[in-house]
């Protein structure tokens, strides 16, 4: 069909040419004549069958995610509407997530039915991890003769997700965070302009310095109460995996020695404390609701999804709540995402602290923006029945540590004090630390005299 078009276009140009020569002099006809031979020879090489795709980022033929290779199958031939040289040539493919890609241009570049990565985002409405791929996530693909059989996303060296094609068609993931090992070490320094940028200095990540005047700054006031020469000492753990730095770090102690303002914190039965035990964080409430509602679903890790009948865990609470109906932040802590989704609707996340973290699904309308600082108790968004939904509720999820969890019987902060009971090993804890963390200092004042 293209040689056709091609011989068609060729022989049209042919004749026009044959007939404007006809009627000029022969020196302009030999120039018109060489520009009609490139224009010709142009042509010929231009037809769209010689087209290449050009990859968003860099695909490889190797699937270096740690997992186990496909074996090497025979996949089926491309279509005549896709004849151009594609990158599954290859059963197994990775690829590094590069600035403006979505899965939608992945899968697109790749030749996966649009069928198949809603399939994958049904799979993934629990974890919805694939939500917002970022650059330098790693994509992996393996396929077989009916094509993707198995889809990987790794986050970071500590985050991976496996979704495998079942014997129905449909995927089911397979989630693994690496735990890795944590090495404490104690960093001292002073005050030399921003708290933040002089913590920098003195060896601490800015991620860090960050997490410490975000935990403060109910305690502080970082622009009044600071001044240069003031000290401070920071004990932080920081997670390696074979060796290499994940950018995962606890904050586990903290100590300002100011000439305006001494203040303390220290991590302690997964909350933070000052050194005298009384809480640096604002409790939560239980449920993101201004009144009790009756609970339509439990938390369930092993639940048959009602739709599909497979096992698709439920990593949430849903309460019975009309369209509408106002939906609270549990605590404070700021927008990290408002997305609309296929299956999960419109919903809101919000990152409380490094601990803790909040999800509110299927809603109607959302009152926050990505990036924004709430309150505990601030109306974010008002509850709905978007996305696939059976009908009108709100689906709340609570994660710990990056884990989901029952939000109606965690463990949440809520205590302002250390129980008696706990007080003597509060104590032990923070004199282990503050004894590292004045040797350290005195290292440190000892150095530049030697």
């Amino acid at each position: 069909m293209k040689i056709d078009n091609i011989s068609v276009r060729l022989t049209s140009f042919a004749r026009s040419v044959k007939s404007v020569l006809s009627h000029l002099p022969t020196p302009h006809r030999v120039v018109l004549g060489s520009v009609c031979l490139v224009l010709l020879v142009s042509l010929t090489l231009s037809d769209d069958s010689s087209a290449v795709p050009v990859a968003p980022g860099q695909f490889r033929s190797n699937l270096d995610l740690e997992l186990p290779k496909a074996e090497s199958v025979s996949l089926d031939e491309p279509s005549e509407s896709a004849q151009e040289p594609s990158a599954i040539d290859d059963p197994s493919i990775s690829y590094v997530v590069k600035k403006g890609d979505t899965l939608s241009t992945i899968f697109d570049f790749l030749h996966i039915s649009q069928a198949t990565l809603y399939q994958l985002m049904e799979a993934d409405l629990n974890l919805l991890a694939l939500d917002t791929i970022q650059p330098g996530h790693q994509l992996g693909f393996n396929f077989d003769e009916h094509g993707l059989k198995q889809f990987i996303f790794r986050s970071g060296l500590t985050y991976q997700v496996t979704f495998d094609r079942s014997a129905k068609g449909d995927f089911e993931f397979k989630e693994y965070i690496e735990k890795g090992g944590y090495r404490r070490q104690i960093i001292s320094g002073t005050v030399e302009g921003d708290l933040p940028r002089s913590m920098k200095r003195a060896g601490a990540r800015i991620a860090e310095a960050y997490q410490v005047t975000n935990l403060l700054k109910e305690r502080m006031n970082f622009r009044s109460h600071l001044r240069a020469g003031d000290q401070f000492q920071l004990a932080v753990s920081r997670q390696y995996v074979n060796g290499e730095y994940t950018g995962n770090s606890i904050i586990e102690g903290f100590v300002y020695e100011g000439a305006v303002r001494q203040q303390s914190a220290f991590l302690f039965d997964g909350n933070y404390f000052d050194a005298d035990g009384e809480s640096l964080e604002k409790a939560f409430q239980r449920i993101p609701l201004a009144k009790r509602y009756r609970i339509s679903s439990s938390f369930n890790p092993k639940r048959r999804h009602p739709v599909t009948k497979l096992i698709r865990p439920h990593n949430g609470t849903d309460f019975a709540v009309g369209i509408g109906t106002p939906v609270l932040a549990a605590g404070d802590g700021v927008v990290r995402r408002v997305i609309k989704h296929r299956y999960a609707g419109l919903y809101i996340e919000i990152q409380h602290n490094q601990k803790y973290k909040t999800r509110y699904l299927h809603l109607s309308k959302a009152y926050v923006r990505k990036g924004q600082k709430v309150s505990r108790g601030q109306k974010i968004a008002a509850s709905g029945n978007s996305g696939r939904s059976t009908g009108a509720h709100l689906h709340y999820e609570l994660h710990v540590n990056g884990r989901p969890v029952n939000a109606m019987t965690a463990k949440i902060p809520v205590v302002q004090t250390i129980a008696r009971n706990k007080r003597n090993a509060f104590k032990q804890q923070v004199a282990m630390l503050t004894t590292q963390m004045s040797e350290q200092l005195m290292l440190a004042e000892k150095q530049p005299s030697e």
